[in-house]
């Protein structure tokens, strides 16, 4: 006992049901707790017993202990919750001694478990239709996380934030269970900017006539992008990695360059974007504006293993196309004519595994046709690239390496509100579509309906949200037909639907004016986004022409995961995200990338194949991939073998080749080998 009174600092007394609870503290820790009845003496009430709780056992005292605690005490408090006549009894006795004590507010729960818990005007939380202390109230915060599944750090931390700023429990909670208070949802604002760019004038463009007048008919002036795309030699035919955000008219700088030179006859244009589904949609935007001017033609390819060239003409003036659909016609020796511009839309496209070897590939081949056609064909005067992209983390290395002038714009046309919610599967649908009622309800100051696009991660989860979702709504994926697709698009266009629910796989070039963004799902398939694909998709959130601010919803399971391959749960990548740096764009080689695009090399340009790969993105060890080449027979020094050149023109890594060579030479059906090869890449 002598060592606990050296140690109280703080004596704090409580009223408990038929005696008084005694707290002991020092540095804000309890050295001691007991109880203390009170007894009425000639003198007035004094300390009639006294026990100290150890180990949940009372241990008697004598009253005089608690006398000599008391002293030794820096300070004394009565708890306010105390009963006023209660309280003038404890203080009568401590005047006995010449002992001062103060009443304070205290927590009720820490009294109640023997704890010293003062309540101060900025540290209080309210729960329940009462104020309890911050250590109560994150005890209680973390019994209904508990109940939610496991939270990692950031999670935590993000709740614990919102707990003391808004010093209210049962607000925290209710968001848990799916409210939607959006001081609490929001995370953070990225502010309008609007750089101060002067713009170009349409009728001051030196371009072919009937272009010119096209473009004077839909607007005056260029955008701050297009103009300073213009004043640094896009016209000029200079290379450009044009880097701008959603929304502020990449688009048109690839079209300035390319249909201008297709109309003046000096070579047709290649717009080349990812994904099928985005070549239907810029197909379709050209033949709209210049197929009264231009023959315009798509090549994508069915597959990788069918193309059966459907629709395409090699001929046109304006060919819309895959990166593999005209890689494809690159590696079987297709005469593309005379090409003067070629776009690359979404170049970020370079970083990704599967793709960005091939894209990087693609490129080199490109120009190494454009240089052979010079050589060749007189009058020709080569090939002008333009690569597109919204979010590159490295843009001045990356136009470096591609040999072209950066153009880069940082405007973000309206302010976007970022908000965190927290919601198991189930859960999700439910806000999915109060968030999509509540934006729909509203009107911009511009009149347009508040519109949602949201992703998420399969195309079976994209029918299953727009099901549940009160107000008209479409599913919006690779999976549905062309038709289906430009119906959804019109429709959302005639603000006809509140809501589109498309995968993350189309994030890329979804062009739909919409007002609020959803995340119902942080993955793409079984990989999680990467800050780039996140910032590409959270941009489609507000249009200048239709709306005030953009919205974005991320709806994030606790413990979450879409693939038990999965080393991070969606509360760890949603932090992440939120606060990731934008990822470097470089492309890297594994010895299956490169013995692909050395093989795709070899059979574009034979000997000069080590030319195309000294000048790709990344490093190719192309030594190495020529011993393999050579080894596994897919060359026979610079010229492919059938086996070779029919593993290139179907983009078969090596693996998948010798996969189906062994099946074919043990008499498998080919429908067999096909099935089980799509097999094998779904559990890889």
């Amino acid at each position: 006992m002598s060592q606990q009174l050296a140690e109280v600092e703080t004596l704090f007394l409580h009223e408990a049901r038929s005696d008084y609870t005694v707290v002991a503290n020092r540095d804000g820790s309890r050295v001691l707790r007991g109880r203390l009845e009170l007894k009425e003496t000639s003198a007035g009430p004094r300390p009639g017993k006294f026990r100290v709780i150890r180990d949940g056992e009372d241990q008697p005292r004598q009253p005089d202990e608690f006398v000599d605690l008391a002293r030794a005490a820096g300070r004394i408090r009565i708890s306010e919750q105390t009963s006023p006549e209660n309280r003038k009894r404890l203080k009568e006795m401590l005047d006995g001694y010449q002992l001062e004590a103060t009443a304070v507010r205290t927590c009720r729960r820490c009294a109640n478990d023997g704890r010293y818990g003062p309540i101060t005007s900025d540290g209080a939380i309210e729960h329940n239709g009462e104020l309890i202390c911050r250590d109560c109230a994150r005890r209680e915060l973390e019994r209904e996380l508990s109940y939610k599944g496991e939270f990692t750090g950031a999670a935590e931390e993000r709740l614990e934030e919102l707990l003391y700023e808004s010093g209210d429990l049962d607000r925290i909670v209710n968001l848990l269970q799916g409210g939607l208070d959006p001081d609490l949802t929001k995370y953070d604002e990225v502010s309008a900017n609007v750089d101060d760019v002067s713009p170009v004038r349409t009728e001051d463009l030196d371009l072919h006539p009937d272009l010119s007048a096209h473009l004077q008919g839909r607007f005056e002036e260029l955008l701050p992008v297009q103009s300073l795309s213009v004043r640094n030699g896009l016209l000029d035919g200079d290379d450009q990695l044009v880097v701008s955000a959603t929304a502020t008219g990449k688009t048109l700088v690839g079209e300035l360059a390319g249909i201008d030179r297709a109309l003046k006859g000096d070579g047709k244009l290649l717009f080349l974007v990812p994904l099928v589904a985005l070549a239907n949609q810029k197909h379709e935007d050209f033949k709209d504006r210049y197929g009264d001017r231009l023959n315009v033609s798509i090549r994508v390819g069915s597959s990788r293993v069918n193309d059966d060239g459907n629709r395409f003409d090699p001929n046109a003036d304006v060919i819309v196309g895959t990166y593999e659909g005209i890689d494809h016609a690159l590696r079987t020796g297709k005469d593309l004519g005379d090409i003067g511009t070629v776009v690359i839309d979404e170049v970020h496209t370079l970083k990704e595994g599967e793709r960005g070897h091939r894209l990087d590939g693609l490129i080199s081949r490109l120009k190494y046709y454009s240089e052979e056609r010079m050589a060749t064909h007189e009058g020709y005067g080569g090939t002008q690239f333009v690569y597109l992209s919204a979010t590159v983390g490295n843009p001045e290395w990356l136009a470096e390496k591609l040999r072209a002038t950066l153009i880069e714009y940082e405007e973000r046309p309206v302010p976007i509100e970022r908000h965190v919610t927290f919601a198991d599967s189930r859960e999700k649908a439910d806000i999915a579509d109060k968030l999509v009622k509540r934006e729909f309800d509203t009107k911009s100051s511009k009149g347009y309906r508040g519109q949602t696009i949201i992703f998420t991660n399969s195309r079976r989860r994209c029918h299953e949200i727009s099901r549940k979702l009160r107000y008209d709504s479409a599913p919006y994926h690779a999976g549905l037909d062309y038709k289906r697709r430009k119906k959804v698009e019109r429709q959302f266009g005639n603000q006809d639907l509140s809501a589109v629910v498309t995968t993350a796989a189309l994030a890329a070039g979804v062009d739909f004016p919409a007002s609020q963004v959803i995340f119902d799902s942080l993955a793409m398939g079984i990989e999680w986004l990467s800050v780039q694909e996140f910032s590409q998709m959270l941009g489609r959130a507000g249009r200048p022409d239709y709306h005030d601010r953009g919205r974005v919803y991320l709806l994030v399971e606790p413990d979450g995961v879409y693939h038990n391959s999965m080393d991070r749960t969606e509360d760890e990548v949603a932090f992440t995200l939120l606060k990731g740096e934008m990822e470097d764009v470089a492309t890297h080689y594994d010895e299956t990338a490169a013995v692909e695009e050395t093989l795709a090399n070899v059979v574009v340009a034979g000997k000069k194949a080590k030319r195309l790969n000294d000048r790709m993105i990344g490093e190719v060890p192309t030594k190495h991939a020529i011993g393999k080449l050579l080894e596994w027979e897919f060359i026979d020094g610079f010229e492919p073998t059938p086996l070779g050149r029919g593993i290139t023109r179907h983009f078969l890594a090596p693996d998948e080749a010798f996969f189906m060579l062994d099946a074919i030479r043990k008499g498998t059906d080919p429908y067999q080998v096909v099935a089980d090869l799509e097999l094998r890449d779904d559990e890889e």
